[in-house]
């Protein structure tokens, strides 16, 4: 047997106390959608899980906010131009060519 000590081991590593009352992510799984801009607003909501429940609005205004960006930004769009209805004045104009009835 050796007269020598082993070095000192690893320092003990306490583990964090459980706090209830403390922040605690919900585990809300999030899909995704396959828009960049709103997976990234729904990830955001996870920023929640870290934080004390008073703190909780700033995250969820901050994506309402985002979310209802997006949604307004669908609307202002420009689609596919509307055809004319066969009586409209475009249609009868002269420089419209005549219609072919066969």
């Amino acid at each position: 047997m050796s007269d020598s000590m082993p070095g000192p081991g690893p320092e003990p590593v306490e583990p964090e106390a459980y706090d209830p009352a403390g922040p605690a992510p919900l585990g809300v799984e999030r899909a995704p959608t396959g828009d960049a801009e709103v997976d990234g607003l729904l990830q955001r909501l996870g920023d929640a899980d870290h934080l004390a429940t008073d703190g909780h609005i700033e995250v969820y205004e901050d994506v309402h906010r985002g979310l209802r960006d997006a949604l307004t930004a669908l609307d202002a769009r420009p689609g596919p131009p509307t055809p004319s209805p066969m009586g409209s004045p475009a249609a009868s104009s002269p420089d419209s060519p005549p219609y072919n009835r066969s």
